[in-house]
């Protein structure tokens, strides 16, 4: 029996967040389940031996323990917790070296993230929202009014933010004194870096008037004692420092061109006796800032380590600091690397294939004075949680290939097939398309690929034009026609043309996929070509499922959560030039609209505001047209990967529901 999207989605597991030990002896990682009577997720910590030679054990008991980092010395751990209160999160110090309690150092009522010791083992620094004194009142029918004077004061998952902004926080590790905020005010930093000598730690924030304007993130010491002072002069956007252990040069991810996206971040290096700055990964024309997870580069012996995506890959890489030599791979290829640590010349990943969620591996040697050679060596796997998930789900394989497209273009295509399909039959096809556009699908394993494959369905996955993975130019080939840095052709254009030849090649590739029972779904940009191809190419489709799509680019520009971002990617604004927003919105052409439509939106998604969904079902209707409208309450953007498990069950079920009445 092929299971059940309950029965898949709630056997959910995997391992992330590797923190190799000091000796680089011991992996410490959290493990991730979904716990459908409860209705969310848990995350507990385990261990491992790096070399395998025992099993993988929990190390702690809680239910939402996460972010391990191990002390200098390797005598302890600090992690944080959220067993309380929704929102409130605790810091916490563990010995690792004997017997002994575990210690709470500190407490925040906003989440705990990026904790870090400090060389000499005394400190521990962390981000934080730090809340503004109208938080004091709880009853938000007696909150002062917000007071808004900038872009993104709000975000998608995270709700109201300019009033909460994200600051640095140091606390003793013993834990004799409470947190001190190292960045008071209205600004946010992220992502500390500590300095050798334990005086202050690196990091990144746009902490001047016009952030939301020019858009730039720039690199910050922040000492123990004194004021912050930036280190580059809103000249790019320079995020996840990395200092150097002479503590003379950071390293980081970024661009010098914040106001052109998408962009292949690069790996680069800042002087910090001289300010000077390059960029030292461009022998590899790929973003160093995957899909599936990014972190700060790691300085080894031999280079920096830095993940980096690879035509459906995302792998770590050994990137030369001066940039004369190319970046070289030290994964294997085949699989996505979601996170990844290092030390003492072990390297501990975070990993997955199309038929098997993240376990962690490790490798040795990796980082060491001699560089690798060109064919990454072979993991050592030294987990083992998704085991029962494959043995009771049993994850289907896919057929990867390239097909060719207009242009010359050969697209990155994945197809799945259920487990009874053979080349005689007349199996239903399911054509998925991603969001961003500027992500990738990949190898790694895709919870609703497997869905649908159990289901029955033909599955056919893959990276248009538009997509990350591959050399900028593919990126950027849709960005919009009048952009000043790099016009494109727009949304709508080739993009749909490698969708279609990736379709088409399925098709030839697969005799038992029927060409006449075709289905298509996406969402947030992948909802914008469901909704977009309903209107040009709507015959080819039996029905098509449109979920939190961007359905008109005009409004899109004035009432999502990141407002006026749009422009760098179609190169104007809404108000400079409205009719090319329109000329790209699917709304525009609602009148083509004949295939059966499912609308899929969650309510309080800020990402794509669910007027974009209530504005398509209104045409439709008023047309005429076959349309159905389901709305998910308390649910963002990210219901289908981090939502509530129940409601991920259901909007699994009611898609597989809708295609079954329709392609049988």
């Amino acid at each position: 029996m092929s299971p059940t999207p309950a029965e898949l989605i709630g056997s959910l597991i995997s391992a992330a967040a590797p923190a190799v030990s000091p000796d680089g002896t011991q992996v410490v990682f959290v493990v991730k389940r979904v716990d459908l009577e409860d209705n969310g997720y848990r995350t507990q910590l385990w261990i491992a031996p790096t070399d395998g030679s025992a099993r993988a054990r929990p190390l702690t008991s809680g239910r939402k323990d996460a972010n391990p980092v191990w002390s200098p010395d390797g005598s302890a751990l600090a992690f944080t917790s959220a067993r309380g209160a929704a929102g409130h999160t605790t810091l916490h110090v563990m010995p690792m070296d004997g017997p002994g309690e575990t210690s709470t150092i500190a407490e925040r009522d906003e989440a705990v993230v990026d904790p870090a010791w400090s060389p000499d083992g005394r400190w521990l620094v962390f981000a934080s929202r730090c809340r503004s004194e109208r938080y004091e009142e709880t009853d938000p029918a007696k909150q002062a009014p917000r007071r808004i004077t900038r872009f993104m004061s709000r975000l998608d998952g995270a709700g109201w933010v300019h009033d909460r902004p994200s600051h640095l926080f140091v606390v003793p590790a013993d834990g004799t004194a409470s947190p001190r905020d190292l960045t008071p005010g209205e600004f946010a930093y992220d992502h500390p870096a500590w300095l050798p000598d334990s005086s202050g730690v690196i990091a990144s924030g746009g902490a001047h008037e016009s952030w939301d304007l020019d858009l730039a993130v720039d690199l910050h010491h922040v000492p123990l004692q004194g004021a912050a002072r930036p280190l580059t002069l809103r000249t790019g956007a320079y995020q996840f420092p990395a200092v150097s252990p002479d503590g003379r040069q950071v390293a980081f991810l970024g661009c010098d061109d914040p106001e052109t996206y998408p962009q292949n971040v690069r790996v680069g290096v800042l002087d910090l006796d001289t300010d000077a700055r390059r960029w030292v990964s461009e022998g590899l024309d790929r973003t160093f800032v995957p899909t599936a997870g990014c972190r700060a580069p790691v300085w080894t012996e031999a280079g920096l380590l830095a993940a980096a995506e690879d035509r459906g890959d995302a792998l770590v890489f050994l990137v030369d600091p001066s940039g004369a030599t190319a970046p070289v791979a030290v994964t294997p290829a085949g699989g996505v690397v979601s996170a990844f640590s290092y030390a003492a010349g072990t390297l501990a990943v975070a990993g997955a294939r199309v038929d098997r969620p993240s376990e962690i591996g490790c490798l040795s040697g990796v980082g060491l004075a001699t560089r690798p050679s060109p064919d990454p060596v072979g993991v050592r796997v030294v987990s083992s949680v998704t085991d029962r998930l494959v043995a009771t789900t049993a994850p289907r394989s896919a057929t990867r290939f390239a097909a060719p497209s207009t242009g010359g273009a050969e697209v990155d295509t994945w197809v799945f097939t259920p487990a009874d399909y053979d080349d005689t039959g007349s199996f239903p096809v399911l054509l998925n398309v991603h969001g961003g556009p500027f992500t990738q699908y990949g190898n790694t394993y895709f919870d609703e690929a497997q869905i649908q494959a159990a289901a029955g369905y033909v599955v056919v996955m893959s990276n248009p034009r538009g997509s990350s993975g591959r050399d900028e130019p593919w990126g950027q080939a849709i960005m919009g026609p009048t952009h000043q840095a790099r016009p494109g052709t727009g949304w709508g254009s080739v993009d749909v043309d490698d969708i279609l030849a990736a379709l088409d090649e399925a098709l030839r590739r697969f005799p038992g996929a029927d060409p006449e029972r075709v289905g298509m779904l996406g969402g947030s940009y992948g909802g914008f070509m469901a909704t977009w191809l309903a209107a040009h190419h709507g015959a080819r489709f039996r029905a098509i499922c449109s979920e939190r799509a961007v359905n008109n680019l005009l409004s899109e520009e004035w009432n999502s959560d990141i407002a006026t971002m749009f422009r760098v990617e179609h190169g104007a604004t809404h108000l400079q030039a409205p009719d090319e927003y329109l000329r790209m919105s699917p709304i525009t052409y609602v009148n083509q609209i004949h295939v059966p439509l499912l609308i899929v939106h969650s309510e309080d998604d800020l990402r794509c505001p669910i007027t974009q969904a209530d504005e398509l079902f209104v045409a439709l209707r008023l047309l005429g047209r076959e349309v159905e409208f389901v709305r998910f309450p308390a649910e963002g953007h990210e219901l289908s990967r981090s939502g509530s498990p129940r409601h991920r069950v259901q909007r699994a079920e009611l898609i597989l529901e809708f295609f079954a009445r329709h392609l049988g």
